[in-house]
């Protein structure tokens, strides 16, 4: 399994991310540190030098496993579920840039996490996920050779599919060979009444796994049994990427630091 971390292009404002400042310099300290790779939180690729990510990232022989989507709902409000259809059609669009962008940098995973968007007030759950189901579909026939891991979120960040189950659910309703699951402990948490049991369930949809733990720290720093869930990871064959998206607390590079070292008294 590889040790990463996410790390954003500079200005967002989604806190549970280590390293958000300068880009340059967050790919030289995660190296330094010795991760194996990075998880890109992006806005818009449009907006990004990529030819200079993609020297960056071989300068410090970094792979990237995923890519993180959600700043685009956070920041500009983009959603598969907005009641207007001209914004669903952005956010359509804002991830099919995100394909491109991950066929870029070697075939990385689009993630997506909030901008999959909420079921309104006053709308019925039916046609929110309608319009989520309409949209999630045209994003992966755009490219079938690009995965889309879809995560299933807390119920304080979004009512659409916060529970393992339900996205196991919809997951096989959308019927694409290129829709995965991330499954996050810090959401798993708060949702999954056993995570060793949500873990065994989706097996063979899970593509990607954040470790956060119960207090979006860095693993080791509040309770959720990492040790077990590495064992039950190991257990289903999982040999993808262990990507933190924490909190920079109690500083970014403390947050980093406590990560690797955890990492590898796991074993990674």
């Amino acid at each position: 399994m590889l040790k990463c971390i996410v790390v954003s292009t500079p200005g967002a404002k989604f806190s549970a991310l280590a390293l958000k400042d300068d880009f340059k310099d967050s790919l030289k300290k995660v190296a330094d540190l010795g991760y194996d790779a990075v998880e890109l939180a992006v806005r818009n690729p449009k907006l990004l030098d990529i030819s200079g990510i993609k020297e960056l990232l071989q300068k410090y022989n970094l792979t990237v496993p995923a890519i993180g989507t959600g700043q685009a709902y956070g920041e500009e409000g983009l959603s598969f579920t907005h009641l207007e259809e001209e914004v669903r059609k952005q956010a359509v669009q804002r991830i099919k840039d995100q394909m491109d962008f991950s066929v870029a940098v070697g075939g990385a995973q689009v993630i997506i996490g909030l901008i999959r968007g909420t079921v309104y007030p006053d709308v019925e759950r039916e046609r929110a996920e309608r319009y989520f189901i309409q949209s999630i579909k045209e994003c992966a026939d755009y490219n079938p050779k690009v995965t889309l891991t879809l995560e299933p979120v807390n119920r304080y960040e979004t009512n659409l599919y916060n529970s393992i189950p339900s996205m196991l659910a919809i997951i096989d309703q959308i019927d694409r060979p290129n829709i995965k699951m991330l499954i996050d402990t810090f959401h798993m948490n708060i949702e999954e009444p056993n995570m060793i049991e949500s873990i065994l369930k989706a097996k063979d949809y899970i593509a990607h796994v954040h470790f956060a733990d119960s207090n979006r720290w860095a693993p080791g720093c509040g309770h959720i049994n990492f040790p077990e869930i590495i064992k039950t990871l190991q257990q289903i064959n999982y040999g993808g990427a262990i990507s933190a998206e924490i909190l920079p607390e109690p500083s970014p590079e403390e947050s980093v630091r406590l990560t690797i070292e955890y990492y590898k008294k796991l074993g990674l």
